[in-house]
């Protein structure tokens, strides 16, 4: 028989708790999840399996504290091994405050059975050494999930690199859809992606400190560095909250331009915003004075001066189109008006009309594209989107030539 001190002044009748534990070990670690059952609504919601695990991890708890009790000498240290039945899949599925809750019901059930399992003599020393076995597991529980969460961390901040690099190239497959779940995306709400300089800083502690700040400001994040390049893929419920995301989150990437991509209808679709953000992020050097964050449809004509195609097409669209749709004028007052520094005498002058009928086809160009001609950016905005407009008409046959062949 073993009897070994505590920091209290008795002594515990080791070898006989440690049989007595032993022989009650099912007892007890059932009465620990009935008590889980009746007082923590998370037990209910487990599924079976997970059920089971929370049942290995209570029986092993009671019996290493049985070994505990046995051991000769002063008591050892309280290792990980308390979770060895099932270490990864309780991490998983149970939160540390859960795992701390199920010790709590464990440790109510053993000191109401102590009458049990110890003579009156040594009760209270008893009492003594459950509290003290249960402080050390606590312990225990803290660095097992702290090693966890340490590894997720690493683990994730590689999955999220992967996931945010296959956007940029347009990869939604499958895979992705896995991916992205397994980061914990939890809905298909409106996305955008913001662009900037990376902040000054360790790549981990930067990627970390985004997240954070992402996650407070948008229903979903992911976070990616691509060299000097910081890329925020920011999720919000409804369409104008990945634009409120992207500008709290402006003053926490390096200096220099910052572009926020298009809002589009999904995560699936978020390499368009994301692409469309980097070429955006190039062109916007040509404009200083941009706000910080820049939507990249304000940099339209940056964009098309630096080669962007799909901003050239848009331009034309949204400019020389509607406006030669409406009507042939508003182009021509538009272009007279341009060209003469926008001076409204000097336009009419040159179309022999009156100032005020200048005044309003320039409202009816404003009211068309969206675009001031009298607010000197929206007028240079209009001014590129006449030209690429231009540049895009197909110049008509000469008269008398003949379709597919040479004029005579």
């Amino acid at each position: 028989m073993t009897t070994a001190q505590d920091a209290g002044s008795g002594a515990v009748d080791a070898e006989g708790a440690a049989r007595a534990l032993q022989g009650a070990t099912g007892a007890l670690a059932a009465a620990a999840i009935t008590r889980l059952e009746e007082h923590q609504p998370w037990y209910g919601a487990l599924g079976p399996q997970e059920r089971s695990w929370v049942g290995l991890v209570a029986q092993g708890g009671i019996a290493a504290f049985g070994a505990w009790l046995r051991a000769p000498g002063p008591r050892p240290p309280v290792s990980a091994d308390v979770f060895a039945t099932a270490p990864r899949e309780l991490v998983r599925a149970v939160s540390l405050h859960q795992a701390l809750q199920l010790l709590r019901a464990v440790v109510d059930v053993v000191e109401e059975h102590v009458p049990e399992l110890a003579a009156p003599a040594h009760r209270a020393d008893l009492r003594e050494a459950v509290l003290r076995y249960s402080r050390e597991v606590a312990f225990s529980a803290a660095e097992v999930y702290a090693r966890a969460a340490e590894a997720r961390g690493a683990w994730d901040a590689r999955l999220e690199a992967l996931v945010v690099d296959a956007l940029v190239r347009g990869e939604a497959d499958d895979d992705l859809a896995t991916r992205v779940a397994a980061l914990g995306w939890r809905q298909d709400v409106p996305v955008a992606v913001l662009v900037g300089t990376r902040p000054a800083g360790a790549a981990d502690a930067v990627v970390a400190d985004l997240r954070r700040a992402a996650r407070a400001v948008a229903d979903d994040a992911l976070v990616a560095l691509r060299g000097e390049r910081a890329l925020l893929v920011l999720g919000a419920g409804d369409e104008d909250g990945p634009l409120r995301a992207a500008g709290a989150l402006a003053p926490r990437l390096g200096p220099g331009p910052v572009v926020v991509g298009p809002v589009v209808a999904g995560l699936a679709a978020a390499g368009r915003s994301a692409r469309t953000a980097l070429v955006a992020l190039t062109a916007a050097r040509a404009w200083p004075e941009a706000p910080r964050p820049v939507a990249a449809d304000e940099l339209l004509p940056e964009r098309v001066l630096a080669g962007d195609a799909g901003a050239r097409r848009a331009l034309a669209d949204r400019v020389h189109a509607p406006l030669a749709a409406a009507a042939p004028a508003l182009v021509e007052t538009l272009r007279a008006y341009l060209a003469s520094g926008r001076s409204l005498e000097g336009t009419a002058r040159a179309l022999f009309v009156h100032p005020n009928t200048v005044r309003y086809r320039l409202r009816r160009v404003a009211e068309v594209t969206g675009w001031d001609p009298a607010v000197p950016r929206e007028a240079f905005v209009l001014q590129v989107g006449l030209a690429v407009g231009a540049l895009a008409e197909r110049p008509g046959r000469r008269p008398g030539a003949a379709a597919g062949g040479a004029a005579p």
